[in-house]
């Protein structure tokens, strides 16, 4: 057998991929483990003066746990995530303040807030640094080749070809990994693209996270830790294409009127992007010496922002699986241990997708009785402090925890 380069390569250094190799790192029970992370354009940490990035993610309270458990959350300090503590759900044919609004309080559960607002480039940052720090190394060249054998995985990184136990297919939805390795994908495009950006608001944001269903998808406004707040407007393909298209006076105007100038007069802060929006799986998490973990194994709508805590939750589980198997002597490679991780995160996320786009499907529907028996429902949950509990429990991601070891860790 020839000797390996490296135990594990991740394949992708994002959020999820550098999560992969900051937990392995800074876990006692991978000590020995060669770790190399692939991506040929690494995040680095904001400066106090860059401009905000448009991509952010809304942070459950397992995710915070990951990051202070490996030691990644007090590198945000620079650029400091906003916890929000209220959320605030209508309908476009009710009021904010009204009856049928949906209101979840982190005071109802006891709890400090409801989730941490951040950017996605200063989370991948601080997880990469972790992970440097603690002896991963780098290789900042494109992976273009991956060939399993029974007892390692020949992958090619630039000019180079090395041998590792395992490959973590950690490069996003379209992953070239999952693709070399022949994984099937069931892809299901929704007519939407999600258009963001950042805004500055008339009224202070106090906070509080809202989310108005309009006809063609929900717009959101997440608060920011300067006051201002992002925006992710999921919205058909031509409507993306005509916000884009606007000078930044039409444009505020348009999402001040969209949501129901719940934080008065908008203003642009920021350029605006948009990118399509699907719901992916692939058929299995695991294939010969190789994982597939956050996007590239499954996408979901982004409406209650849970793709990137799925994906910190397959980093998780990988890790706990892989060293649990090398405990009991097994290779980190081998074909068992990698089961029991598609195992373990296949059916929860199958789970998580369908709701989100049930969510998704129920309130893009444009019946009258649908629409009537929305707003009902909404008020009716609004009204029930055992329902609001429960389902803020799901978003905070209480039900879904980290695997045991690493939650010790984190209390």
């Amino acid at each position: 057998m020839a000797a390996r380069d490296f135990d594990v390569v991740v394949g992708g250094g994002g959020m999820v991929g550098a999560a992969v190799a900051a937990l392995l790192v800074t876990d006692p029970g991978a000590r020995g483990l060669r770790v190399a992370l692939v991506e040929t354009d690494p995040a680095t940490m904001p400066l106090p003066g860059d401009p905000a990035e448009l991509r952010v993610s809304a942070l459950s309270r397992a995710s915070e746990r990951l990051l202070r458990t490996v030691g990644a959350f007090d590198l945000l300090a620079v650029r400091p995530p906003c916890p929000y503590s209220r959320m605030r759900v209508w309908d476009a044919a009710s009021e904010p303040d009204g009856a049928q609004a949906l209101v979840f309080d982190a005071a109802d559960l006891g709890e400090p807030n409801l989730g941490l607002i951040t950017e996605n480039r200063a989370i991948a940052a601080a997880l990469l640094t972790v992970a440097l720090r603690g002896g991963a190394t780098l290789l900042r060249a494109p992976l273009t080749a991956f060939e399993p054998d029974a007892d390692a995985v020949r992958v090619t990184v630039g000019d180079r070809g090395l041998q590792a136990g395992v490959v973590v297919a950690a490069d996003g939805a379209r992953s070239m990994l999952r693709g070399l390795a022949g994984i099937a994908v069931r892809v299901h495009p929704y007519p939407q693209r999600a258009v963001v950006a950042r805004l500055l608001c008339e009224r202070p944001h106090a906070g509080e996270a809202r989310q108005r269903f309009l006809p063609d998808g929900p717009l959101a406004l997440l608060p920011l830790s300067d006051g201002a707040v992002s925006l992710v407007w999921s919205t058909t393909p031509e409507h993306a294409d005509e916000l884009l298209a606007m000078d930044d006076g039409a444009f505020a105007l348009a999402v001040t009127e969209a949501s129901g100038h719940v934080l008065g007069e908008l203003r642009a802060g920021s350029h605006r992007q948009a990118f399509p929006l699907s719901r992916d799986h692939a058929a299995t998490y695991a294939g010969p010496r190789l994982a597939l973990v956050g996007d590239a194994a499954h996408t979901v709508h982004p409406l209650a922002g849970q793709g990137v805590n799925l994906g910190f939750l397959d980093a998780a589980t990988l890790v706990e699986t892989l060293l649990a198997g090398r405990a009991g002597g097994e290779d980190v490679g081998d074909r068992a241990v990698l089961a029991r991780y598609s195992r373990a995160r296949r059916v929860d996320n199958l789970v998580v997708a369908a709701a989100m786009d049930g969510l998704s499907r129920l309130f893009g529907a444009r019946n009258p009785a649908i629409g009537l028996a929305r707003r009902t429902g909404l008020g009716l949950v609004g009204r029930s402090l055992t329902a609001r509990r429960r389902l803020m429990q799901e978003a905070l991601g209480l039900s879904r925890d980290l695997p045991a070891r690493l939650s010790a860790d984190a209390s």
